[in-house]
């Protein structure tokens, strides 16, 4: 019969393909009547009109479902239902054995070309695209057996006439594939064994001679090759001739060795290898890495320890030792709950020795550094949210840590070495919780800061800093309010008040009564008064009044010394209230002006500019006259006013009654010109920017006493060129002339001999523009095209072009290449006072930084970043560095060549996390100090 059925099989491959699936139960059932060669003989059949009686020739089986008894005649095969002499006895017909060759589940499989069933044997062979699934588990393969007694599946790789591979054997069982030239498996153990196997184990890609599986989670390997690179030939690979693989644990190997691109590295085995395949956080240790400086000697920097104590929590140990006997320690504890928060805390410290202690350069010092971060999720308490970010330490750890220090290194790799901390001199922290009631106009918040120079040694801390606002209420105003409304309902009332306490104290003369002697606090309350009043025509009137109260801890004296011709100071601690209140009404309006040009032609068809003038009138009484006290500053007899709350967490009011008219002008200038893009009729005009924003303000005090009723003017500009280049820039003018020390005159600028708008005492100018390339675009299709010319060459054209492009490189450059710039230039200036009050002096800062970088190839990029000081006139900080793409692994160099900390390193490392410590490094740090 198998005969036979192969013979129709292969009669019906030559005329058509179809597509086979059976299941196991119908094959088992035809197997069995074939075996047992049982059948019905029909001839036995008889008729009559009244009853039909059917004669079964099968004989009965034991475990018929119905006994009868020896007194029945044997003539009537169907005894009468009703006849009580007749004992029936039933037997439960479930009592089924099954086959000691079945299997626990059904087996579905399907092929493409054919099927072959050998009945006598028990066997199925499939040809073609073949499916077996049954389970967890799904076979593929171009041919596939299978032994029903055995329970064995047997699948091979085919190849076609010219020996190229038409399909391979793959198998899939829960999150394991593996792809093989053969295989044997068996459903009921779940045993295997592979030949030529290719399968990947989270981040690893396997090959192996031989695989065998022993059970669903453990199999073996044998002259094996596992890596992190995805290529069919791995650029690198670990060999080993015994493997153990615990899927979703760790794989171990016997001795083990490495090669890249095919060439194994002899020296480099090692007698074992265990390679981790969790997924997710896990314990383990941290290796270190291999450094050389000029400072610290040869050192061990990233030792440690990883542990994961609980779902919500976990720590890391991290240590760096040098040979010169400087060490660091960090501990950092991390800890979050999901949907709540989430923070870290770091604990560094560390003992650094520079140089040899016979070094007449040896220095020794100890410091510590603390970070603390913390966020709590918007959801876990709507209106509620507590933030942290803390830096805080000796002013000395910055300076002493390595640039090549891993809490230095960053997670770009083309700035893995930079070192940015050690240009820090200003650390701050922030402790913030706030809480804004819903469907209230009230909000609070409760921030701890740190502010800390670490030239100075200075610490600020401000324990605590607490504000408390009512957004404006309108109390004249319905719940429910229908049209405009009444002009008094838009009468609006709110609240803003802050307590403040500050500690300041020296880090390296830290006392209990420094802290008493500078300790702070202060308050400050304002209640505001407005009054929206609908317009008027062109103008906007807004009036408005406040309420100013300030309580201070303490007064600040200044008096003149005549003996020793200084001044002195003094402080008197209690408590003091300053009090202000203003008056102001506010008119403004906007002019708008277009000029055409008449001829179409030009580029720019029309220049719009936009007039925003403002004046305005405050008032404001003299509540604080009293606190403003003028003494003699030096032995020239000049004298200057100051104020008893100088140098208090609030400034004073100002002294005087006040009653200014306030004036101001802001323009905006933007140009239509020609699309270049758009050529249609209605939209070939676009609006260009020209200035965004320029103008100037100022008062003229019309209560002063003094000569002084003009105030500074003040100029502004804000601009974007080009869409690309930002500018800012300000500028205050003087009305007044000053003497040689600078000491304003009681005398208009313009007035006397010669004429001037007055003097420029402070200025800033701010541009920064950003320049990259345009995005790759897409050239498949042209390159496709290229290839399909270069296949209709012969192979003597074809050689020819190869020879051209080699005389002739530079018509070949892609200068389709990304790259992008980013420069800003900065200059202030300002006049402050010299220390022994004779004048002024003017303060320039300048400086120019950049930064970007440029890929040379799809693999290359080079890049730096730096700044240059042109008051000092040097460059500060400048870093360079190169990398590059190798597919599986990255190469990074960096090179800083000046600054306090100048270093050169370079680093090879895989991509893969799972081998992100076996790393290539070189580094060599030295430093300026």
């Amino acid at each position: 019969m198998a005969i036979f059925v192969a013979d129709c099989m292969k009669n019906k491959r030559r005329k058509f393909r179809r597509n086979y699936s059976f299941t196991l139960a119908t094959l088992l059932l035809v197997t069995a009547i074939t075996l047992k060669g049982r059948a019905i003989n029909q001839s036995s059949l008889s008729f009559d009109n009244s009853l039909t009686a059917v004669r079964d020739t099968i004989p009965p089986a034991k475990d018929s479902t119905i006994a009868k008894d020896s007194s029945i005649k044997s003539t009537d095969s169907i005894p009468d239902i009703n006849d009580t002499s007749h004992k029936i006895v039933k037997v439960d017909s479930f009592q089924v054995k099954m086959s000691k060759d079945s299997v626990e589940a059904p087996v579905n499989y399907s092929a493409e070309d054919s099927m072959v069933l050998d009945v006598g044997n028990k066997k199925i062979y499939l040809y073609g695209k073949t499916d077996i699934k049954q389970k967890d588990i799904e076979l593929t393969a171009p041919e596939v057996s299978y032994d029903q007694s055995t329970s064995m599946v047997k699948a091979r790789m085919k190849l076609d006439t010219a020996g190229k591979v038409l399909g391979q054997a793959k198998l899939v069982q829960a999150d394991i594939t593996t792809v093989s030239d053969s295989l044997e498996f068996n459903f009921k153990t779940l045993k295997g064994l592979t030949h030529s196997t290719y399968f990947q184990e989270a981040e690893l890609f396997n090959y192996a001679e031989k695989v065998k599986k022993v059970d669903p989670q453990t199999f073996y390997a044998y002259r094996g090759r596992f890596t992190t690179c995805n290529l069919d030939t791995p650029h690198f690979a670990f060999r080993a001739k015994k493997i153990k693989y615990i899927n979703g644990k760790v794989a171990v190997t016997g001795p083990v060795g490495v090669e890249f691109e095919g060439v194994p590295i002899l020296p480099v085995v090692l007698p074992f290898g265990m390679f981790p395949l969790q997924q997710g956080r896990h314990s383990g240790l941290l290796p270190p890495q291999l450094t050389v400086t000029q400072d610290y000697g040869l050192g061990l920097e990233g030792l440690g320890y990883y542990k994961v104590l609980n779902d919500n929590m976990d720590i890391t140990f991290r240590t760096d030792i040098y040979s010169y006997g400087s060490w660091r320690v960090n501990v950092t504890p991390s800890y979050r709950v999901r949907y709540k928060y989430s923070g870290s805390l770091t604990l560094s410290l560390q003992t650094t020795h520079l140089n040899f202690k016979d070094d007449p350069d040896y220095v020794k010092s100890r410091s510590f550094f603390v970070t603390w971060s913390h966020r709590t999720d918007s959801k876990a308490h709507p209106g509620v949210s507590f933030s942290a970010n803390v830096n805080a330490g000796s002013s000395s750890y910055l300076r002493n840590v390595p640039s090549n220090s891993f809490i230095n290194q960053s997670n770009n790799p083309g700035y893995q070495y930079s070192s940015p901390v050690n240009f820090t001199n200003q650390l701050s922290s922030s402790i913030s919780y706030q809480k804004s009631w819903i469907g209230k106009p009230y909000n609070l918040s409760v921030n701890l800061n740190h502010n800390q120079n670490t030239n100075s040694k200075l610490v600020n801390l401000n324990l605590p800093d607490v504000n408390f606002n009512i957004n404006t209420i309108y109390p004249f105003q319905p719940k429910e309010m229908i049209g405009s409304g009444k002009w008094y309902q838009k009468l609006g009332i709110g609240y803003a008040g802050n307590i403040r306490n500050q500690i300041s104290f020296y880090d390296t003369a830290f006392s209990w009564k420094q802290i008493l002697d500078t300790i702070q606090w202060g308050a400050q309350h304002t209640v505001p008064i407005s009054l929206a009043l609908p317009q008027l025509g062109p103008f906007q009137v807004s009036p408005g009044f406040s309420y100013q109260e300030r309580w201070y801890s303490q007064k600040f004296y200044r008096s003149w010394d005549g003996t020793k011709g200084k001044v002195d100071t003094s402080i008197t601690k209690g408590f003091y209230t300053a009090r202000d209140i203003s008056f102001s009404m506010s008119v403004s309006t906007a002019v708008y002006g277009t000029f055409q040009f008449k001829n179409k032609g030009y580029g720019v068809q029309a220049i719009r500019h936009v007039m925003r003038p403002t004046i305005s009138a405050s008032y404001h009484p003299d509540l604080n006259s009293q606190n403003f006290y003028n003494i003699q500053v030096d032995t020239a007899g000049r004298h200057q006013t100051f104020s008893v709350f100088d140098g208090s967490l609030y400034q004073a009011f100002s002294g005087g009654k006040t009653g200014s008219i306030g004036f101001g002008l802001d323009n905006f200038l933007e140009a239509k010109v020609k699309s270049k893009k758009d050529t249609t009729s209605d939209n070939q005009l676009k609006k260009v920017k020209l200035i965004d924003g320029f103008g100037f303000n100022g008062s003229y005090n019309l209560l002063d006493t003094s000569f002084y009723k003009l105030s500074t003017i003040n100029f502004y500009l804000r601009s974007v060129l080009l869409e690309k280049i930002n500018i800012t820039a300000s500028t205050n003018l003087d009305p007044y002339k000053a003497d040689s020390a600078g000491r304003r005159l009681r005398e208009y600028a313009w007035q006397g001999d010669g004429f001037s708008l007055g003097r420029i005492t402070n200025g800033s100018l701010s541009i920064s523009s950003s320049f990259q390339s345009k995005k790759k675009k897409d050239n498949k299709k042209t390159e496709q095209q290229g290839y399909d010319n270069y296949d209709n060459l012969s192979q003597e054209q074809m050689q020819a072009q190869l020879d051209y492009i080699r005389m002739n490189p530079a018509e070949f450059v892609d200068f389709n290449i990304p790259w992008n710039v980013n420069v800003s230039y900065s200059l202030s200036f300002n006049k402050v006072p010299r220390p022994d009050y004779s004048g002024f002096s003017t303060i320039f800062t300048s400086s120019l930084q950049f930064n970007g970088d440029f890929s040379l190839t799809q693999k290359w990029k080079v890049g730096a970043n730096g700044y240059y000081d042109f008051r000092a006139k040097n460059v500060p900080s400048f870093s360079m560095f190169i990398t590059r793409d190798m597919h599986c692994w990255q190469m990074a160099i960096n090179v800083t060549p000046v600054g306090l900390r100048r270093s050169f390193s370079i680093s090879i490392n895989p991509k893969a996390g799972l081998l992100r410590d076996l790393k290539v490094n070189r580094t060599r740090s030295f430093s300026n100090q």
